[in-house]
This record gives structure tokens, C-alpha cells and sequence, in this order.
């Protein structure tokens, strides 16, 4: 049997429109998260154009795009953060939000929110004060 973009299924990067669709999500999400009191404080010494650039890397994985990220594990990442759950949903609401503005299809949104549940142990660190 031969492959071809019949039987190839397509990913949901490319379903959305690949790397420019990928690094508009991430600018309106940060846009988003660092307009929230609640959330600017993690980013307060952050070099941003590094962070929007890593996130684009790894949204990209997660969307089923090319594998380029090459930087530190989600936990390494953030464990020394001290993020709380309350937060790390923050976040997530965030990332739908703003995938949900952009008209993201419902089933790739919902496949991003399971990646969501999936890490959380990895970035969140501390209990909810």
C-alpha cells in the first residue's frame, strides 16, 4: 500500500495552520497570562522572547508538529517555582481561552486540555495557600 495525504492522517498542527498559527496562539497567550496579577510574578525575571519561543517549540510537539524543543523538562523547568494548582488551572484556562479565540477546533482544544492533566505533577509544586 502506497502513503499519501489520503491515508496520512493530518495533525492537529497542521489542522490549525502549522508554526505561524502555533506562534499566534502562543503571543495572545501571553498577552493573556502576563495581563493576570495572579500570574505576572512568574515572569517578572523571565527573558520572554526565550519563553514564547520554548512554548512554541513544545506547543508544536503537542500538536503532533516537527520536534525541535531541546531545552529543560517541565519539571525541571518549574519545580523551582512554587506553582499551585490554582495557578497551573489559571494557565490552562488561558491556553483554552485563547485557543478557543483563535478558532482552534473543539477535539484538538480538548486533546491540548488532556496534555494539560497529563503534566501537571511535573510543574506544579506547591499546595494552594
Amino acid at each position: 500500500m502506497t502513503v499519501t495525504s489520503e491515508t496520512t492522517p493530518i495533525s492537529h498542527y497542521e489542522r490549525i495552520g502549522g508554526a505561524a498559527a502555533v506562534k499566534a496562539a502562543v503571543e495572545l497567550f501571553y498577552d493573556k497570562v502576563l495581563a493576570d496579577p495572579d500570574l505576572a510574578g512568574y515572569f517578572a525575571d523571565v527573558d520572554m522572547v526565550e519563553q514564547r519561543r520554548h512554548l512554541a517549540l513544545m506547543l508544536a510537539v503537542v500538536l503532533g508538529g516537527p520536534n525541535e524543543y531541546a531545552g529543560r523538562g517541565l519539571a525541571e523547568a518549574h519545580q523551582s517555582l512554587s506553582i499551585t494548582g490554582g495557578h497551573y488551572a489559571k494557565v490552562g484556562e488561558h491556553l483554552t481561552a485563547t485557543l478557543v479565540e483563535l478558532g482552534v477546533p473543539a477535539d484538538v482544544i480538548a486533546d491540548v486540555q488532556v496534555v494539560l492533566g497529563q503534566v501537571r505533577e511535573q510543574v506544579v509544586s506547591a499546595g494552594d495557600a
